[in-house]
This record gives C-alpha cells, structure tokens and sequence, in this order.
C-alpha cells in the first residue's frame, strides 16, 4: 500500500524549519554597524536578538491578554464553565514569560557600556520606547494616559516617536475596555453582599451599611494601633467613597482609585475567605494581576539599572530623558496597585466575620 498519508501527490511533508519559519527569524538580524562604511560592533547582534525576543515574547503576552478580555467581556461568567479556570491559567502563564524576562536584562547585562557606544548613536532615534507591543500590553492591561510619566512622549510621531499607523494603532486599542476595567465590572457583579443572603447577620443599628462591611469596618478599625488610628478614615473613603474626613487632597489623590469602590468590596472579600473552593480561581486571578504588575515594575527596573550603566544620565536615542524618565515610569506606572495594597485593610484570619449560613450553602459553583 502507498503511503498516501504521508507523501500525497504534490503535498510536502511537514518539516521543523519550514513550520516555525526559522530562515526568516535567524536571516532577521542586520547590524547597522556592519553595514559598508561602519566598523562592526561585536554586541549589537546581541542587542538585535535579546530586543527581538522580546517582541516575540510580547506577542504572546498579548495573546493571552486578548483571551482573557474575551471571557471577561461576557455578560455573565458560568463558575460551572471552563472560564475562569483558563483565565488563571493564561495569567500565571504571563507572569511565567515576565519572569524569564526579566532574567533576559542579564544576558544584556553582559555587554559593557564601551560595547554598547560602539554603536549607540548608530541607532538614533530609535529607542524601545517605540515599541509597539509593550504599549499595547500596558494599554490593555489597563494603564490609562493621564496616569502616565510624562504623557506627553506617548501622544507623538515626530522623530523618536511613533509611526503613524502604529501610532493610530495604539489609540485603537486604549479607546477599548481594558482588563483593569473587565475585571471591575465582573468583581462588581459578584452577587454575594444581595441582602437575601444577610437577613439574619447583626446589623449594629447602621442601616447605611450593609451589615458586613459595618461589622468589618468595626473589627478593623479596634485592630488598628494609636499611630494607625488615622487608617479608619482611609478605610471609608476606599469601601464607601466618604470624603468627609480625609481634608487633603494629596491623601485623596494617593487613594483614589481606577476600581470602583463596590468593585474594591468584592475583591477584598475575595481575599478574606480565599478558603472557600468558589473563591480560590478568583483569588489567584487577582493575585496574577498584582503579581503580573509587580514584574513589569521589575522590568522597568532591572532597565533603569541596566540604562544607568550604560549611558548615565544620557539623553535616550529616543530624545527621552533617558534614565530620569524610566525611573519615574518606575514610580508612576502600576495598573493594579490598589488590588496591591488591599493587604493595608486586612484583619486577622480568626477575627473574621463568620459568614451567614444562606451564604455558605451558596459558595457551590454558580452562574452571576
């Protein structure tokens, strides 16, 4: 019998380097430097290849990104589904790929400044700023443009800016729902503070409250010391938008938040009782994105140090501040800090309220 599975007429078998396009990725490396009329810089085929790893790596941190705005983008989430499992998954996926890169700045790291000015102003103006996938990833993370360093260098096509059509590109993207916005409204809609659930919890004569966080709020604030007293304060205007007794507006600033304060509730709710089978997916969906957001604050870093090194206090090829602007994208640019720094309005794990029991029969796998 003819092999017709394995050799039909006119049709090629499969083949490693044909399917992963290899010629095309390994003949993708051109140094400026060794062009004619140049003298060849040893470490720009490094600097080309570790740069382009990136890039394909960013591609699939986008993939990943884009199933997760699908499933959050739905109308409601099925716990009985594959969702939110594959959610957690694809994350911890990304936090993966963001852990190799940052390991990634230490093979760059081998290349000394006097390397690196072999051919530095050979690139100019080209900078990492312009790239187009790491934009992307923070957009769709949810890193909005008036909370970016210097949001003037991101809205540009001059030189060392973008080009237009990755510049009309990048606009397209930030106009649509991020998944800092997705996973608000989805925490928004978790059906666990419906007053069906709570007819039997002790109220404490606050009916402005919903009697949980009114309990909470009382736990919390006897657990703070003398120093932290002020903290009950900044409680209340996180969990319920009470700005009465915060008079500074550079408090108010530092606290408010891209969450909504319902949307807060719910992801501090989700923490305090993680132990519960229906809470543990969304947990470490949350815990993802603060760990996703505090790699990308490491690889800005591990950057800034590297540039340091390198350059100093150097203008960037790109015409931007070079080291100063990195280390105030350093400072200003977390998505999630607020999911972060829910630990600030923790109790103890024994004090906590012991939820109603119409509720805990519900903690099962449920549609919302």
């Amino acid at each position: 019998m003819e092999h017709k599975c394995m050799h039909q007429a006119g049709v090629e078998s499969m083949y490693y380097g044909t399917y992963l396009q290899i010629e095309k990725i390994i003949g993708s490396q051109f140094p400026v430097s060794f062009q004619e009329g140049n003298e060849p810089a040893h470490d720009e085929m490094l600097f080309i290849i570790i740069h382009q790893a990136y890039e394909l790596w960013f591609k699939q941190i986008l993939f990943e990104l884009d199933y997760c705005s699908t499933i959050f983008e739905k109308e409601t989430i099925n716990d009985n589904s594959e969702d939110l499992n594959l959610v957690r998954h694809r994350l911890q996926r990304v936090t993966k790929i963001y852990q190799l890169l940052n390991q990634q700045v230490e093979i760059l790291d081998t290349m000394t400044p006097l390397d690196f000015l072999e051919f530095r102003n050979l690139l100019t103006p080209s900078s990492g700023f312009q790239s187009k996938q790491f934009r992307l990833i923070e957009a769709k993370m949810g890193l909005q443009m008036h909370k970016r360093h210097n949001e003037d260098y991101y809205k540009r096509t001059n030189e060392g800016g973008f080009t237009q059509e990755d510049f009309n590109h990048i606009n397209q993207v930030e106009d649509k729902p991020s998944i800092q916005q997705l996973i608000n409204k989805w925490l928004e809609r978790l059906p666990f503070f419906d007053a069906k659930y709570w007819e039997d919890f002790a109220n404490n004569n606050n009916d402005n409250v919903h009697p949980f966080w009114n309990a909470y709020r009382n736990i919390y604030k006897e657990g703070l010391t003398e120093r932290e007293a002020q903290k009950i304060n900044d409680f209340d205007f996180v969990f319920f938008g009470d700005v009465t007794k915060i008079i500074s507006a550079e408090v108010q600033h530092s606290l408010r938040s891209s969450f909504s304060a319902k949307g807060l509730q719910a992801a501090l709710f989700i923490m305090l009782y993680r132990d519960f089978p229906m809470f543990q997916t969304s947990y470490q969906i949350l815990d993802s994105l603060i760990e996703i957001d505090h790699l990308m604050a490491t690889w800005r870093h591990k950057h800034l140090v590297m540039v340091r090194r390198m350059i100093g206090m150097r203008v960037g090829t790109g015409n931007t501040s070079g080291a100063g602007y990195l280390e105030g994208a350093l400072n200003k640019h977390f998505v999630y800090k607020e999911l972060s720094g829910l630990s600030t309005y923790l109790i103890e794990r024994k004090k906590l309220p012991k939820l109603p029991e119409k509720l805990t029969k519900e903690l099962g796998f449920f549609s919302y």
